[in-house]
């Protein structure tokens, strides 16, 4: 499951991606009222993801926050891994936050285990190749299906 944390970061980068050919920055507060995201949370969120080149930042009364690369660079992997949550679904199969299962015996030969791998290398694919721009272009998809 996708941490809250990891699941604002791709909203606040979606709206950062939908003003991208605008260029102009977007304010923490647009962010916050377009996307629901709590304006305290946004604001750490935002100093990490600008902390990992996602986004480019500039001070003063029109600074704000801008996408450090094009849409179609940044893919949803990336931005759950910087934003610290597990892609996998238990922590014995986990790449970057591994953990053994407390109740399993022998690992090698744990049944769920295998099938939690089959899940987490078919998510990982999908995610390293579904960009922001991917998730622009269903919105429009799905947008155009509501109001058909």
């Amino acid at each position: 499951m996708l941490s809250k944390k990891s699941k604002y970061a791709i909203k606040a980068l979606v709206s950062l991606a939908k003003h991208y050919k605008k260029g102009a920055p977007l304010k923490i507060s647009t962010i916050a009222e377009e996307q629901n995201i709590p304006k305290k949370f946004l604001e750490a969120i935002l100093v990490e993801l600008r902390n990992n080149a996602l986004v480019h930042s500039k001070m003063g009364a029109s600074g704000g926050y801008t996408l450090a690369k094009h849409p179609e660079e940044i893919v949803l992997s990336h931005v759950i891994r910087i934003s610290g949550g597990p892609i996998a679904m238990l922590p014995c199969v986990s790449l970057n936050f591994y953990e053994s299962c407390e109740e399993c015996v022998h690992e090698e030969i744990c049944g769920l285990r295998d099938v939690i791998l089959d899940v987490r290398e078919a998510t990982i694919k999908i995610l390293s190749k579904t960009s922001l721009a991917d998730l622009l272009k269903r919105e429009e998809i799905l947008k155009s299906k509501l109001n058909s």
